[in-house]
């Protein structure tokens, strides 16, 4: 499904511990990082489309997370254009995303990554709060910065880790 702007509709998956360290999964394959994401389905609500991807993609249930928040409004992303497939249509150029706050109430030996035939992560580990910023590939940064910025006063409601500034969002940018 993809919206009159070229969107696709998205969540996002913020998964913390109680040390407030976030859940970064390596994609299978790759040595490209991210949080857990995927499509809406039409038939489903943002929320209903996070706990499937959860399930999906990290084999935990409903029970297993304490929704601590998510994102008011969509954040969105456009693909660079190689990425852009041009031949599909509708032609997507990014996508539009709610992203969710969550808390693990779970052992990490529940964590499973072969719930479905095409898994999408195969390694994963805690890291610090701003850290996914400085390591996603550099379209998604935007995001995943403002995603970060609006959440972290429900993690740190006494004030979130200082973000280390530097250049590197600027030396990586391409």
């Amino acid at each position: 499904m993809i919206d009159s702007e070229g969107f696709r509709p998205n969540v996002g998956i913020i998964l913390c511990n109680n040390q407030r360290r976030l859940f970064w999964g390596r994609r299978v394959g790759q040595n490209a990082w991210q949080f857990p994401q995927g499509g809406i389905n039409t038939d489903e609500t943002p929320e209903q489309a996070m706990y499937r991807e959860l399930e999906e993609e990290i084999g935990l249930q409903p029970h297993q997370v304490k929704v601590i928040g998510s994102t008011r409004n969509w954040l969105r992303y456009r693909l660079p254009e190689r990425y852009i497939r041009k031949h599909c249509e509708p032609l997507c150029i990014g996508q539009k995303q709610i992203w969710f706050l969550l808390k693990a109430n779970c052992r990490e030996d529940a964590f499973c990554f072969d719930k479905t035939d095409s898994p999408e992560f195969e390694e994963w580990r805690w890291v610090k709060y701003w850290q996914p910023v400085r390591e996603v590939i550099y379209f998604k940064r935007g995001v995943y910065t403002r995603a970060l910025e609006e959440l972290a006063p429900l993690l740190y409601p006494e004030g979130a880790p200082v973000r280390a500034h530097s250049n590197y969002l600027r030396q990586n940018r391409r």
